[in-house]
């Protein structure tokens, strides 16, 4: 087997890379568990020290990274140039609040002296997508290598060459041999990998059916995991917002990385009185986004990364019209080369529909009327998935209620939905559990540990 990074805007073959043999991956994993123990007991400064030059390294070659990102995932070179910068802040967060977050936290009992240390597990596992190649990997291993944690990456078999920058990354920086590795492994070495001894905790991100198979193994090895999973994000639209700047979020909400994204806008839920004016304006920006080549400046929707996630998504479009829902725009392939697709919408979703139940991940926006506030949170809450979501209303009390009656592990109020290292990010329900980021996410994969002494 070899993995091909393959270019979704042309459709051509950038490289292709062996798959790693079963004694490749022997000492791939025999190397990061032999430098663990001493990554664990370098000082924090130190880490935090080569984790700020990581920062810099990823500034430093932003332009050649975001390129990269481009020609292998497909995204607009735009926001590839935001992702990476995104990355380096993550790295200077945790660089700048690691010592803090892991600092060892004094509780007054019977004791003469009793605190609670932040310790290191050992080696985690990340099995990472393709959508955000880099911005996915960094957000598990800045807080994870701080915290004294080594890594072991097994990314989406179409970002090979992402995938082996990242690990060049860490390497460049300084940072000990054996501390992050890549792994070139199949889908069917991953259970292996997880059920070793040497492994200690997994994170992954990606489909339910992913989650489902990791949580299983991890699981059955009594492994701590943490899971990011897919999502079908509410955008409540009430009568009071601010139109033309909801109208412009709700695009970029739902098109930004061709629509790949967990916590993209995918259920755009409209109040009654606000309906009709708001479908004029989403229907004519929406069809004014231009397909194109992802790495020139005139180009507003990028191709999706393969060929036959458009061919699923577009079932998925086509199986939800025979049930009821009306195509307003869009709604096709775009002919010639690539994985291009139309910036589409869906109006009158509802339930029994595929787009209504299913996780729409691309250029697809699904349109929900509700008569009231009350049948919105019912609507946005009958979801299995509880990712995020956003309200938009010019009356912040309202919109503070609802958001506190959504059930997901964000809310936002008139702001598109995004992950900020400075606050935990993660789903519940199908969306998956554990969180990212921020506090929470260091602490993710430490042993909290009790220390009394009389």
């Amino acid at each position: 087997m070899t993995f091909e990074s393959i270019d979704p805007a042309s459709g051509e073959r950038l490289e292709t890379f062996p798959a790693w043999e079963t004694d490749q991956l022997e000492q791939a994993i025999a190397g990061v568990a032999k430098a663990t123990p001493a990554w664990a007991a370098r000082p924090i400064g130190e880490r935090c020290k080569l984790m700020r030059q990581a920062a810099q390294l990823l500034r430093h070659r932003k332009e050649e990274l975001a390129t990269l990102i481009t020609r292998e995932m497909g995204k607009l070179l735009t926001e590839a140039r935001a992702e990476v910068e995104k990355c380096a802040l993550a790295c200077d967060y945790y660089a700048e609040n690691g010592p803090r977050f892991l600092a060892d936290e004094p509780v007054e009992t019977d004791a003469r002296k009793s605190y609670v240390a932040y310790q290191p597990l050992g080696t985690v596992l990340a099995i990472m997508p393709w959508n955000f190649p880099f911005w996915q990997v960094f957000r598990f291993a800045a807080p994870t290598l701080v915290a004294g944690n080594t890594g072991v990456l097994k990314h989406a078999s179409n970002v090979p060459r992402c995938a082996l920058a990242i690990e060049a990354i860490f390497h460049d920086a300084g940072f000990p041999e054996g501390v992050f590795r890549t792994l070139m492994i199949r889908a069917s070495q991953v259970e292996g990998v997880i059920r070793d001894p040497r492994i200690h905790a997994v994170t992954l991100t990606g489909s339910e059916p992913a989650g489902q198979a990791v949580a299983a193994v991890a699981g059955t090895a009594l492994k701590k995991s943490v899971l990011e999973l897919g999502g079908s994000d509410p955008f409540i639209v009430l009568e009071d917002c601010n139109l033309e700047e909801t109208v412009k979020q709700a695009v970029a909400s739902r098109f930004l990385n061709a629509g790949q994204s967990c916590i993209a806008a995918k259920r755009f839920i409209l109040l009654e009185g606000i309906a009709g004016p708001f479908m004029e304006r989403f229907e004519a920006a929406v069809a004014a986004l231009k397909p194109g080549n992802p790495m020139a400046p005139e180009t507003t929707l990028a191709p999706m990364a393969r060929t036959d996630l458009r061919d699923d998504l577009h079932q998925q479009v086509c199986d939800s019209i025979k049930q009821g829902a009306i195509p307003v725009t869009g709604c096709k392939p775009v002919e010639g080369k690539g994985a291009f697709y139309q910036p589409s919408i869906l109006d009158r979703v509802a339930p029994g529909m595929r787009a209504y139940t299913e996780e729409l991940f691309g250029p697809v926006a699904i349109v929900i009327r509700a008569k009231d506030e009350e049948e919105a949170l019912a609507i946005a809450n009958s979801s299995r998935f509880g990712l995020g979501g956003s309200i938009w209303t010019a009356d912040l009390r309202r919109g503070e209620k609802l958001a506190l009656q959504i059930q997901a592990g964000c809310c936002f109020v008139n702001g598109m939905v995004k992950s900020d290292p400075r606050l935990p990010f993660g789903g519940i329900k199908a969306s998956g559990y554990g969180r990212e980021l921020s506090w929470q996410g260091i602490h993710e994969f430490v042993n909290t540990k009790t220390v009394w002494i009389g």
